[in-house]
């Protein structure tokens, strides 16, 4: 059995080289629903049906436990799948908790009641979708009290970073941070609440300034990740061969995730 890692398209990529530093040991299938990226701009009953198929199809290739490498599909599908009952022995999971419990100061697994916590004022960049559907302010609302979110919008970021266009990305991404600070002069903390935003990551922070915390996904996902493992080893099984699929043009992809990850990847045809 592998660990499955769903994305929509290669933002995931950021949380599979953390998760594979941090688990060396661990089989993984990254599946890449190229074809119909960006999620960011669908509205949340495609998002639910386009994510439902590819966690199935990942269950279909042996992974007991799915990683939803993607804000959008986290925000807009895992609670509804979650609710609707999962096939016995199946486990997902998304990306925000990890995020906000490293925010709040909490332990993983921490389900203690809402307090305060140092960070007062957060800044949220992430797609459309996911600034749509609440779901980090929700998330969040469980765990901490008295912590005002602004939620910025970060249209066209992951179309230049799919695209390999980092100075247009680059640009967009100092164009939303100057939206963001005419709402929020002085956030305490910044979350990246999108997993293609790591490659920016230096960029939010210039645009911020020094003295914002820039929370990030990929390092806090992996840690998260190791600890459930040891808390269930039973999710994941003997094999060392990892796999990458894709709904995309193979060839292209394999491409485009060479260069995101300067190294050589080959996805399959899914």
């Amino acid at each position: 059995m592998a660990v499955g890692i769903f994305d929509s398209g290669l933002g995931g990529l950021t949380v599979l080289d953390a998760v594979s530093q941090r688990l060396p040991e661990v089989p993984f299938v990254y599946f890449g629903d190229n074809a119909h990226a960006p999620y960011g701009v669908r509205d949340a009953d495609d998002i639910f049906a386009l994510t439902k198929h590819a966690v199935e199809r990942l269950w279909d290739e042996g992974c007991d436990l799915v990683i939803l490498a993607c804000n959008t599909a986290s925000a807009a599908a895992l609670r509804r799948m979650q609710e609707g009952g999962l096939p016995e022995g199946k486990r997902v999971l998304g990306v925000f908790v990890p995020l906000i419990e490293a925010l709040t100061e909490r332990q993983w697994g921490d389900n203690s009641p809402p307090r305060e916590v140092a960070v007062k004022h957060v800044a949220l960049f992430a797609t459309p979708a996911t600034v749509a559907s609440r779901a980090f302010q929700r998330e969040l609302a469980f765990r901490a009290i008295g912590v005002d979110v602004e939620a910025q919008a970060c249209g066209g970021v992951v179309d230049a970073i799919e695209e390999g266009d980092l100075i247009l990305a680059e640009a967009l991404v100092r164009s939303h941070v100057d939206a963001l600070k005419r709402k929020m002069p002085g956030p305490d903390a910044a979350v990246l609440g999108c997993t293609h935003y790591p490659l920016m990551q230096q960029v939010f922070q210039d645009a911020l300034g020094e003295g914002v915390a820039v929370f990030s996904q990929a390092g806090l996902v992996a840690a998260s990740l190791a600890d459930y493992l040891t808390r269930h080893p039973g999710m994941t099984g003997p094999g060392t061969r990892s796999r990458f699929l894709t709904t995309g043009d193979a060839r292209k992809v394999s491409d485009q995730a060479t260069r995101f990850l300067r190294r050589k990847i080959t996805f399959e045809p899914a």
